[in-house]
């Protein structure tokens, strides 16, 4: 049948990397089952199993499935309904010398959990890279514009002037959260090693005579196989399902600031303030030829909200094993673990793109800053006069009428903020007028923003980045669509 007339995920087809799509693909994930028995022949005839040399090499030989392959083992799967018992099936035809002695001891968890296992740290090591490269650019970003004072935005209501840069220092400081998270889950991630059916290794124990000793080995050597700094001390049939809870919970996180960034840059845009990148020959709307969507940070906030939501998945499944295990567990896991993993990839691929193009109009954040400055500036003027001998009372009095005056134009007539000429012209206000301007200056309602920058960037934006500093690149991740 035609690709295009079977249904794909757009998270594989449209969206993703090709390193993540490739994760976990069937390709991938067949033969990483293969490799798991590889390693416990191995280790099996390393502790004195009878395992001979031409069975591991036929192993070794046909660790990547054929589409040959892929075909004996799905005839196989329809006879069967059990999806390892076809790959063990389909792997004898290929090592018949190993036919016998292929998945010895082991229960279905042992390829599948194992299997997932290497999958979420490999996928961990995919997006950590990803991810410290969006902090590297927006810092660069947030340095650049340090000082460009901009309107803040409190119940998104114009307040207190804050700074392009500091802003951007808000999103950063999430994305070091989401760093600082994702690393923990990595570095926690163990293996469940060889347990047998219920996690008791009885099956083991049995192989080796009640040799307790030979038992832990293979434990400790399977794991070292796969590259694993330890196996977990207590499993059921399965790892705990709360391990896929604590990864997908700090990418679902991730999720979150995804969305967050990606609704503040949707409403800077509405503004114009500050756009995402947009191409010479992009298209914004098929009706309005003039438009120019935020498409990328919408999609952006799209598949954040989908990835934020993933996380209940994980932790029902997990609340909902029985005992040693239950198989409720295994569909939602093919859909969830993937999805997670593609999406948080799709999601760094649209940052990187967004941040390494972001566009700023100063012109426009002056324009704004004019129109609410005044109302902002009053606090100034009125400490100036009390400074001069005046009444606080009488300067607060004065402001308050006048700025509703002010207001009343901007809002009934629709004309432009007038305080400060209102200002100028009431006698009340002599003493300050040649000072105005300055107690206009934008510079002085930013406060410390711009130290706070610097000091974010070159204390704990670069004590989190110096372990990243090998792969950070100033090459923009593209999108194909």
């Amino acid at each position: 049948m035609a690709t295009n007339s079977i249904y794909q995920t757009p998270l594989s087809s449209r969206y993703a990397s090709k390193e993540m799509a490739e994760l976990f693909s069937p390709a991938t994930r067949f033969s990483t089952w293969r490799q798991l028995w590889l390693w416990l022949a191995k280790a099996e005839k390393q502790l004195g199993l009878p395992i001979s040399d031409e069975a591991i090499s036929q192993m070794e030989t046909h660790l990547v499935l054929t589409e040959e392959d892929f075909v004996v083992a799905a005839d196989e799967e329809k006879r069967r309904r059990h999806d390892v018992m076809a790959h063990v099936h389909a792997f004898g035809q290929n090592a018949p010398a190993a036919a016998g002695i292929i998945h010895w001891g082991a229960t279905s968890c042992y390829c599948t959990d194992n299997a997932d296992l290497i999958f979420l740290q490999k996928g961990l090591n995919l997006l950590l890279p990803k991810l410290a490269n969006v902090i590297h650019k927006l810092s660069k970003f947030a340095l650049e514009y340090k000082d460009l004072a901009t309107l803040g935005y409190t119940h998104y209501q114009a307040a207190q002037l804050t700074t392009v840069g500091k802003r951007a220092c808000l999103w950063i400081q999430d994305l070091l959260f989401d760093l600082r998270n994702l690393t923990r889950a990595r570095d926690d991630l163990g293996f469940r090693g060889v347990k047998g059916t219920t996690g008791t290794q009885a099956s083991f124990l049995a192989i080796f005579g009640g040799d307790h000793d030979k038992v832990e080995q293979l434990d400790r050597l399977v794991t070292e196989f796969a590259g694993f700094k330890y196996a977990y001390p207590i499993t059921s049939q399965t790892y705990s399902r709360k391990i896929d809870a604590d990864v997908i919970s700090a990418l679902s996180s991730f999720g979150a600031t995804c969305q967050r960034i990606g609704s503040d840059i949707r409403h800077l845009a509405a503004t114009k303030e500050i756009e995402e990148p947009f191409e010479k020959d992009q298209i914004g709307s098929s009706a309005m030829a003039y438009k120019r969507n935020p498409m990328r940070s919408e999609r952006m906030c799209s598949l954040g909200r989908h990835l934020a939501n993933l996380n209940k998945d994980a932790l029902d499944t997990y609340a909902a094993q029985w005992f040693e295990r239950t198989l409720d567990d295994s569909a939602i896991r093919r859909i969830d673990i993937p999805s997670s993993f593609l999406t948080g990839d799709i999601l760094l691929r649209i940052l990187d793109n967004v941040v390494s193009g972001l566009v700023v109009y100063p012109a426009v954040i002056g324009r704004r800053i004019k129109e609410e400055l005044p109302f902002m500036a009053t606090e100034n003027f009125i400490m100036r006069l009390v400074a001069l001998g005046g009444s606080r009372q009488d300067a607060h009095e004065k402001i308050r009428v006048l700025s509703h005056e002010a207001s009343a134009v901007v809002k009934l007539q629709g004309k432009d903020n007038d305080l400060i000429e209102r200002i100028k012209n009431d006698e009340f206000f002599k003493p300050i007028w040649a000072e105005i301007d300055t107690l206009m200056d934008t510079a002085t309602f930013v406060g410390r923003a711009p130290e706070q920058v610097v000091k974010f960037v070159n204390t704990e934006v670069k004590q989190a980045l110096d372990l990243w500093m090998d792969v950070l690149s100033e090459e923009v991740s593209q999108l194909s669509v």
